[in-house]
């Protein structure tokens, strides 16, 4: 586990690409057969990947969270993003085939990950944030996920967004989780941008070429950075940046929340003219 404090917008200015990429960017989340795994002080949220290539790999922080078992004091939402593959939670079993969304609640003991053909495994990617109060573990295939279309080709962020834990789909303390496809020849997400103080967000940027990037923008409206973001790579937003991204092609990316408002409507848009 990697532990990874939090740091302010002023701080932030002062960095060079090495420090910005140091401290927002997860660069190497998928190993095959490991679990790789980021503690973030914003929120408290654990991002982690996992690739079962040979035994079971086990959901386990060690004595980094202090608790007996990972979930003791969290809840945790996973999405393959691979070939299929297989959670057991506490001695039951849930498949998960690509873009399919396992939420798992506070208590459970033991969660295990596996692929159904190792030579070929699974790549599970998962966000944990704290919680108060047990939810029912539940899959939601993205075959059953409502989309939403958003944008256009004129735009070049033509979208669908598929929300899988929030207030109307999977019921949880405060985690959120999304995912968002472009559609071929679009490449913007999330412009006009935005920010919202009371939540921090984790991007995910996957399904892309090897050659493919994508130019991640951050940082307060008055004073934006950006990070080059190669597949399967993810990003810390914190609650005072902007988050917004523009690719060589068209991509898919992950997105979750953790923080004080379990809404969408607390969002606080910055107009193009002062975005700097």
């Amino acid at each position: 586990m990697e532990n990874r404090y939090a740091v302010g917008p002023e701080q932030t200015k002062q960095f060079t690409t090495e420090q910005l990429r140091n401290e927002f960017l997860m660069e190497s989340l998928f190993v095959s057969g490991e679990i790789n795994m980021v503690y973030s002080h914003y929120d408290r949220v654990v991002v982690g990947g996992a690739i079962p290539t040979g035994s079971t790999l086990k959901l386990d922080a060690g004595d980094f969270l202090r608790t007996d078992y990972f979930l003791e004091r969290r809840e945790i939402g996973i999405v393959n993003i691979g070939p299929k593959g297989t959670v057991n939670v506490d001695g039951e079993v849930y498949e998960l085939n690509k873009r399919d969304c396992l939420y798992i609640g506070l208590g459970k003991k033991e969660v295990t990950f596996e692929s159904e053909d190792t030579s070929n495994p699974a790549r599970f990617y998962f966000v944990s944030a704290l919680a108060h109060k047990e939810y029912p573990t539940r899959v939601l295939p993205i075959a059953e996920a409502e989309p939403t279309k958003l944008g256009s080709d004129a735009e070049s962020n033509n979208r669908t967004i598929y929300k899988y834990i929030h207030s109307e789909g999977i019921q949880s303390c405060q985690l959120m989780m999304g995912m968002t496809l472009l559609e071929p020849n679009n490449m913007w997400n999330t412009m006009p941008a935005h920010i919202h103080d009371r939540r921090m967000e984790v991007y995910l940027y996957f399904d892309m070429e090897e050659e493919s990037r994508v130019f991640h923008f951050m940082g307060q409206p008055h004073e934006t950075r950006h990070l080059v973001v190669k597949n399967e790579q993810a990003i810390l937003s914190p609650p005072w940046s902007i988050h917004s991204g523009v690719g060589t092609n068209n991509y898919t990316f992950i997105w979750a929340m953790a923080g004080e408002n379990y809404t969408f409507k607390d969002m606080d848009f910055v107009k193009m003219e002062d975005l700097k």
